[in-house]
């Protein structure tokens, strides 16, 4: 339940601009130049024609990250793509995470190098910062007077907080801070007068050497317990690297004042994986991990004991002592056994709450219920007290008073969720079912809680003044597209009441709600040809106000035509997909373009929800990174997102008919773009990136409809992912045919159109190990297939470093040039 650096990017990106702060991984060392044109071209990495590098080597637009008390707002600035140089430092690969030996702290990842504060109302500091700044982790205090961050800098991570009101930075530490674990790695205390952070312990000393000479051969047993596990990357292979996990990930938490001065240090040395303050600041939970450790499953499956402290760091109790989880069942709900979850309940001043699974863990033995919750008030001595037990898996709580919260369920072979209504200070009350739907089902999302900030700086649902309702946003999902809305939702009926609903041409999302009635709003608006920007909108006078002023940051696309346009497959489901056309383009006058779709497909248990449409025609659409839209610059069309639903019905899985499905929706997408006369049968490519390679695989073995594929970074033999892959629940030993049939990799000799290959060298996505582009590319050329296989050296799964994502690029016009624009 705590928050992880983990964040899908679309997350991220809405939760700091929702004023959450989440962490943000931050690079190695201080930036190095980028390099010249012609340095790359000796290195021999391309560069793609112009004007695609100008775009990608412009400065990012600042994000924003509102304040408690939604008074005040930091403007975020972003550092540019960072040079290979920076990827290519020392990293350590240890028990599923990436780590910086020099700072202790994650390799690689967005950092911020500049720090703006505004009031609402007017008025503007730009905070001084030490050269070369590398900030990740930014959070504020809990009534908004100081913005708290990390910086990176050779000798390692320092903590730093600045003062809203004058704008003054201050070092509060050395280059101490330990931010090896994904996750937080400092608290404000409640009062904001102090923070409490994970520290390097005081004379660490150099690492583990590696030894010369192997002490004896690496030995992993089993006594007969299934342990099935999901392909995981950067797991521990031997002793030493055991010695490297015990030697960085090694903290012991401390405190220092907001305003500097002297560590004080709390509790043991240990292998501290999370931690978090009562809100009441009186007692630290704490998860500390410990041996035996595992070569089969990552850090957040070893052994962990979960212990309360007290504001001095005495432990006060041991809530639970779990061993070793690597026989947890397959299957997508499942869980190990014991309790689970442990987090303070927001709106209490020192209550533990934590999950228990009702059938072992396992989703496939009958059970009436699955989860129970369980709550323990301060000072931990008595039993704990049941809230409520679950008939599905517990998915989460938000909490807001103590007659009022919200509990999630969700059950993943029906898709189902619920949510409901409880009052925490009253659990022998029943909970109140306010909510079941199907989570697959766009149009009907009821919308997310809002939350502010309370006094002890928790989270917790933002209630309207007069204290009957909370508000609810929601993308606003409908055949015409996305409208995002704002409602009202009555906390004793469950019916919403809505306030505002997004309208054309524009794009407009709900930041923050700032007055009770929910009149006054914090919107982020763009439109198709309007680059987002932050306004104050009041309902009640009809009014947005800009908050910002940001520019279009890549002028080049300006022009560039999008629409939605939908199509029907042959078996009925109606699909839908977003057509770009370069600016100026009309195809009465023009003809038809080369056309590349790239689409990446998704799995369903009902044909209606896989119908529905998911884009917007009013978005403000730009590319970044190695986005395939940059061929837009050099005259082609581009069909993104076509819907390639995987639908199972009844008693079927969604695979069972993966490849007819499949080939079926790219048949209709390429017969609706024919039609429209926007591209020719001859002239078609497809493209896709990690489950869209394999998708792109597959096209090519099983159709005739493509020129060419483009596959970066995917996964191409199933039997390499033999205990599940993507929205598979079931083993390779359960569903041999589905994965025999699924894998393109069987059918290499069926592949006749050029494929292009990339991969990240160091793939830290599970299942996509760059051993699936190897030994399809071998497989490919054993069969005489034309293919181009290109590994870019230090990338992970997603491309980071400037001469990458160039390369890429690069590679990607030329294969569309040579194989689908001009091949004969």
């Amino acid at each position: 339940m705590r928050p992880v650096r983990s964040y899908p990017r679309a997350l991220y990106f809405a939760l700091l601009l929702a004023g959450c702060a989440p962490p943000a991984p931050v690079p190695r060392a201080a930036p190095t130049p980028a390099p010249t044109a012609a340095a790359e071209a000796a290195s021999g990495y391309k560069r793609p024609p112009a004007p695609i590098a100008e775009i990608l080597e412009a400065a990012p637009t600042p994000l924003l990250s509102l304040a408690p008390g939604r008074a005040r707002y930091a403007l975020l600035g972003r550092a540019g793509l960072p040079p290979i140089a920076e990827l290519a430092e020392p990293e350590l690969r240890l028990a599923g995470v990436r780590l910086s030996p020099r700072s202790s702290g994650p390799s690689r990842g967005q950092s911020f190098t500049s720090l703006t504060l505004r009031e609402l109302g007017g008025g503007e500091r730009a905070v001084r910062l030490p050269a070369g700044a590398r900030l990740s982790d930014l959070r504020w205090s809990p009534d908004g007077s100081r913005l708290a961050f990390l910086n990176t800098t050779d000798a390692g991570i320092e903590l730093w907080a600045a003062d809203a009101a004058s704008g003054e930075a201050r070092r509060l530490t050395g280059a101490v801070v330990n931010d090896a674990f994904p996750g937080v790695p400092f608290e404000w205390a409640p009062d904001g007068r102090a923070l409490v952070f994970k520290q390097v312990p005081a004379g660490r000393g150099a690492a583990p050497a590696a030894p010369t000479v192997p002490g004896g051969p690496i030995v992993q047993e089993n006594a007969g317990r299934a342990a099935p596990a999901r392909t995981y990357q950067d797991l521990l292979q031997n002793a030493h690297d055991e010695a490297l996990f015990e030697h960085y990930f090694t903290s012991r938490l401390a405190r220092v004042s907001a305003t500097g001065g002297a560590v004080e240090a709390l509790g043991e040395t240990g292998l501290i994986r999370e931690f978090s303050l009562s809100p009441n600041g009186e007692y630290l939970l704490v998860q500390r991990l410990k041996r035996p450790f595992s070569y089969l499953v990552p850090f957040s499956r070893f052994p962990t004991e979960v212990l309360v402290l007290d504001r001095g760091g005495r432990t006060v109790r041991t809530l639970a002592s779990l061993p070793l989880a690597e026989n947890v069942p397959a299957g997508f709900d499942a869980v190990p056994t014991g309790p689970r979850g442990f987090e303070w309940r927001a709106d209490a001043p020192a209550t533990l709450v934590w999950v228990e699974a009702l059938d072992e863990g396992d989703p496939r033995k009958p059970a009436a219920q699955r989860d129970r919750v369980l709550t323990l008030a301060a000072p931990f001595s008595a039993a704990p007290t049941p809230l409520l037990t679950l008939e599905h898996r517990f998915a989460g709580i938000q909490w807001g008073r103590g007659d009022f919260a919200l509990v999630y369920s969700r059950w993943w072979n029906t898709r189902t969720e619920r949510r409901y209504a409880v009052a925490p200070d009253q659990p022998a009350a029943a909970p109140r079912l306010l909510i079941e739907r199907s989570y697959d089902d766009r149009y009907g999302d009821p919308g997310s809680p809002l939350t502010t900030t309370n006094a002890g700086g928790q989270p917790v649902l933002l209630f309207t003044s007069d204290g009957g309702g909370i508000f609810l946003s929601a993308e606003g999902a409908s055949p015409r597209g996305n409208y995002p809305f704002l409602d009202r939702m009555d906390v004793r009926t469950g019916k919403s009441t809505r306030l505002w609903r997004a309208e054309d041409p524009y794009y407009e999302t709900v930041v923050a709600v700032l007055d009770g009635a929910g009149r006054r709003l914090l919107t982020r608006r763009e439109a198709a040809s309007e680059a987002p920007n932050y306004f104050v909108r009041d309902l009640t006078a009809n009014t947005a106000t800009a908050l910002t002023d940001f520019r279009d940051p890549a002028p080049q696309f300006a022009g560039v035509q999008r629409q939605l346009v939908t199509y029907p497959r042959a078996d009925g489901v109606l699909l839908s997909a977003t057509l770009y056309l370069p600016a100026g383009y009309d195809a009465r006058r023009d003809g038809p373009l080369p056309l590349l779709m790239w689409a990446y497909p998704r799995e369903f248990r009902d044909a209606a929800a896989a119908a529905q449409v998911q884009d917007s025609p009013n978005r403000f659409v730009r590319p970044t990174g190695a986005s395939h839209l940059f061929l837009l610059t050099q005259g082609y069309a581009i069909l993104d997102g076509p819907a390639m639903p995987i639908i199972g019905e009844g008693g079927q899985e969604p695979n069972d008919r993966y490849v007819e499905q499949l080939v079926a929706s790219a048949q209709a997408a390429v017969d609706k773009v024919v039609a429209m006369g926007v591209a020719r049968r001859d002239r078609i490519g497809v493209g896709g990136h990690s489950y869209g390679a394999f998708m792109t695989a597959n096209l090519l073995a099983h159709s005739d409809l493509f020129r060419a594929g483009i596959a970066r970074s995917g996964a191409y033999n199933r039997t390499l992912t033999p205990f599940g892959f993507q929205a598979e629940q079931r083993t390779y030993w359960e569903a041999t045919p589905v994965y025999t049939r699924m894998s393109p990799f069987t059918y290499a000799h069926q592949v006749q159109e050029p494929i292009l290959l990339i991969h990240g060298e160091a793939d830290d996505n599970s299942g996509t190990f760059p051993v699936q582009s190897e030994r399809f590319y071998a497989a490919l050329k054993g069969h005489g297939a034309t293919v181009r296989y290109v590994v870019l050296p230090h990338e992970a799964h997603g491309y980071q470093a400037r001469e990458s994502v160039l390369h890429t690029l690069a590679e990607m016009v030329e294969w569309m040039e040579r194989w689908v624009k001009t091949a004969s």
